[in-house]
């Protein structure tokens, strides 16, 4: 319908955008300096919509969520970008099902609060059932409590029993070629 937001797998033209958005939200969450990411690695990485000719097996994959062709807000351009949810497959080895982890979900500032957030993760949550998954999963900064507030009002919860780890940079490094890191 030209009155609602459409959402759709992203194509190698949403680049721009999605990298745009991945920088907002490090700006959001006061991690610019962090941002790696580049319009080349993005086009190397991401999965993008196979009937587009630019598909690419890339590792994720992001949704992007558009304006409506007819907006009801006189100040919104038709079809402008509003928000993504960039995701990739997991696997659970107790349910032996797959499952889809949320990388990252953003809705631009401007538009907030119009129920965008909540379009992008029930489209994952359908895309988790078309594959047969057990689980859709993220995780939230602390300090966030405006998405924690809205991420239970979905049902999520919180999975306080478990603490998330990582390696990555020089420690990844080391790791990989056998070294202590202690």
């Amino acid at each position: 319908m030209a009155d609602q937001p459409t959402i759709k797998l992203a194509n190698r033209d949403d680049i721009p955008e999605i990298l745009a958005m991945i920088k907002e939200l490090a700006d959001y969450e006061h991690a610019s300096q962090d941002v790696e990411a580049t319009e080349e690695s993005l086009a190397r990485t991401l999965t993008f919509d196979a009937s587009t000719q630019h598909t690419n097996p890339g590792y994720a994959k992001t949704l992007i969520l558009r304006l409506p062709a007819s907006p009801t807000n006189p100040d919104d351009k038709p079809g402008a970008v509003a928000g993504m949810a960039l995701y990739f497959n997991n696997y659970s080895t107790w349910r032996s099902r797959p499952g889809i982890y949320l990388e990252d979900l953003y809705v631009r500032p401007q538009y907030r609060k119009r129920g965008f957030g909540k379009l992008l993760i029930q489209e994952l949550a359908r895309e988790t059932l078309l594959i047969d998954g057990g689980r859709l999963e993220w995780n939230c900064l602390k300090w966030n409590e405006p998405s924690l507030e809205f991420y239970r009002s979905l049902g999520a919860k919180e999975m306080v029993d478990w603490v998330s780890l990582r390696v990555d940079g020089k420690a990844l490094e080391k790791l990989a070629l056998g070294h202590s890191n202690s």
